[in-house]
């Protein structure tokens, strides 16, 4: 539009032409209140639609107090009150930078007074806007290089929070959520005064710590947990980033929403998936500034679970939860329509997605930590066996430990063997969900919501029976078993039937007899459930997937318990493969290995 023509009065009615060049219609166009989406920001415009040949075509006016809009030098008329009509609908709206969530009000107006027209650009797919970014590389602070996959995502999360105040990050598991958030909390960097909030199961925090040490050493963390955690609000603003578990924050409600934080971050956000449990209900009163919660499987049971997230990441998106059970019934058609409004706010990129960005294999270490209970029986087995064998205590304390840490069922006379016929004994006192098993039943639910096949590596047959038992409440898959019990004419078939299964699909190993020599490239997720001493045992377990004829990335999983004698062994394995002589003898323990161990005690202060 030419300055001359903006300048024309605000009301049609005012307008002159004569001389101008212009001319004026008698015809009425229909008011429109048009949403479009420029740098990032939404727009509100009042507009006139036309139809042409049967396309709609829409005019934009000067201004939001004008009356008309002008088509190719012709100026035509909208009615009288059509800015009048545009300002009831904004209400107190900035029209130059409407937020999301006033988008979605907007555009699920009953019975609006001007039609609502959506711009192609509002409601991008979070994905495919992310694509769109991935050529910034450097986050200052970072430790690391991240792939441009990543990158984009890293980019996308700061830019839609601006307008959003919230999202949801639903990566498949293995495309490192997590050293996203770290660089997302580089970019908007958290105060002690107003800390980054991160709420993950007791199994993570660990992780957390290692990986915000390793990739943002800048961040000063602390975890809140414990019998002598902080009892008053101030306690929590000493460093820029406090992580605790759900159920501290439930016993710690008040103290945590007397703060307002600068972020919340819910990781494995499924856990607060139904609205009415104490967990969700507790994380909606906490003040915060940007939420985000983390999980690969939004929706498990209900679209209610993906309500339950978006209205902890932006509250009120969706509406009240008894209108949006009505509106949104579990059906397809529901489920579809529901997309439309959620796909810009739920970045969600499978492995496939993104493969040509990956390496072939993707080696993700998981440390966790024993719980209280836990960590005294674990150092009780340790007093215990050397009290009991005072000649070779040290071997068979080791031996025994690593039993307690695949399961404090197990049980077995002779450590020191290791004997892989270990036996089930049900304890009253102790856990059947350990946080080794809630780690790995994590990771199959996401894997199983994805159609994948895994793989799941441990040197004890009965933890196969016992993570069965646990993972009871998942979805349905095909579960198989291969140990040294297994007949050697039937182990191919087991493979073929796993590899076969139209669907997702766990096999559990014993590497002694499972691994070398059969190829099981249908799996792509892999779980070393124990550790071995030697890395070639690990090395050749996890060639069953990563091998030759393998087309997509396999991401390989290591679970650990920290002060205990599996970091003895994952370091003992390291420092084997980084020697990188074979020709060294498989020894398993050394007496430094035997040292080191019976000296860890986990919960303890181990410098």
């Amino acid at each position: 539009m030419d300055d001359s023509i903006s300048k024309l009065p605000v009301r049609f009615s005012d307008i002159q032409v004569a001389g101008k060049g212009l001319q004026k219609s008698a015809s009425i166009l229909e008011p429109v209140c048009l949403i479009s989406r420029e740098n990032g920001k939404f727009i509100a415009s009042l507009a006139g639609r036309r139809m042409t040949r049967g396309k709609a075509e829409l005019f934009e006016t000067p201004t939001i107090q004008h009356n008309w809009v002008e088509d190719n030098r012709v100026i035509r008329p909208l009615p009288h009150d059509a800015p009048k009509l545009f300002s009831e609908i904004l209400s107190e709206m900035e029209p130059k930078n409407v937020s999301f969530h006033d988008v979605v009000r907007l555009t699920t107006l009953c019975e609006p007074p001007l039609r609502i027209e959506i711009g192609e650009t509002v409601f991008t797919v979070a994905k495919l806007e992310a694509s769109e970014n991935e050529d910034e590389h450097f986050v200052d602070g970072l430790k690391a290089k991240l792939y441009p996959y990543q990158a984009g995502g890293v980019r996308w999360m700061h830019d839609t929070i601006q307008h959003t105040g919230g999202l949801i990050l639903a990566d498949e598991m293995g495309l490192g959520k997590t050293i996203q958030i770290i660089s997302l909390l580089l970019r908007g960097m958290p105060s002690p005064e107003a800390p980054a909030l991160i709420i993950c199961p007791t199994s993570l925090i660990e992780n957390w710590c290692q990986e915000i040490f390793r990739f943002g050493p800048t961040l000063s963390v602390s975890v809140h947990r414990g019998a002598r955690r902080t009892g008053i609000a101030r306690g929590l603003q000493s460093t820029q980033v406090v992580i605790t578990t759900y159920d501290t924050l439930v016993n710690d409600q008040a103290i945590f929403a007397s703060i307002s934080w600068s972020w919340l971050i819910c990781d494995e956000a499924q856990a607060v998936k139904n609205p009415d449990s104490l967990r969700r209900q507790a994380i909606a009163t906490i003040p915060r500034q940007r939420t985000i919660p983390m999980t690969g499987t939004p929706v498990e049971t209900s679209l209610l679970n993906l309500w339950s997230l978006v209205d902890l990441a932006i509250p009120d998106l969706l509406g009240e939860r008894g209108d949006f059970e009505s509106a949104y019934p579990d059906t397809e058609a529901s489920a579809s329509q529901l997309a439309k409004l959620t796909n810009p706010i739920v970045l969600r990129r499978l492995v496939v997605d993104v493969a040509g960005d990956l390496p072939e294999r993707i080696d993700i270490d998981v440390p966790l930590t024993l719980s209280h209970e836990l960590a005294i029986r674990y150092s009780q087995v340790l007093d215990e066996t050397l009290e009991r064998y005072p000649t070779a205590g040290a071997l068979v304390a080791t031996g025994q430990l690593q039993i307690f840490c695949a399961h404090p069922w197990l049980q077995a006379e002779s450590g020191a063997n290791l004997d892989e016929y270990v036996e089930v004994n049900r304890s009253a006192d102790m856990p059947l969900i350990t946080p080794k098993m809630e780690r790995t039943i994590a990771i199959l639910d996401e894997a199983f919501h994805s159609g994948r096949k895994i793989l799941i590596f441990t040197i004890f047959n009965r933890c196969g029976d016992l993570i069965r038992e646990a993972s009871s409440n998942l979805p349905l898959a095909y579960w198989g078993a291969i140990n040294g019990s297994t007949a050697q004419e039937k182990r191919q078939e087991i493979v073929e039937d796993f590899s076969d299964y139209d669907g997702p699909a766990c096999l559990i190993l014993n590497p002694k007899a499972a691994g070398a020599g059969l190829n099981i490239t249908a799996a792509t997720v892999v779980v070393h459930f124990t550790q071995a001493w030697n890395p070639a045992l690990e090395a050749q377990a996890s060639a069953r997937a990563h091998r030759r004829g393998q087309t997509q990335p396999v991401t390989i999983y290591r679970l650990f318990y920290e002060d205990t004698v599996e970091r003895v062994m994952i370091d003992r394995s390291e420092w084997r493969r980084n020697l990188g002589n074979e020709a060294l003898p498989i020894s398993t323990r050394d007496s430094t290995d035997l040292r080191r161990a019976l000296n860890l005690r986990p919960g303890a202060d181990n410098d």
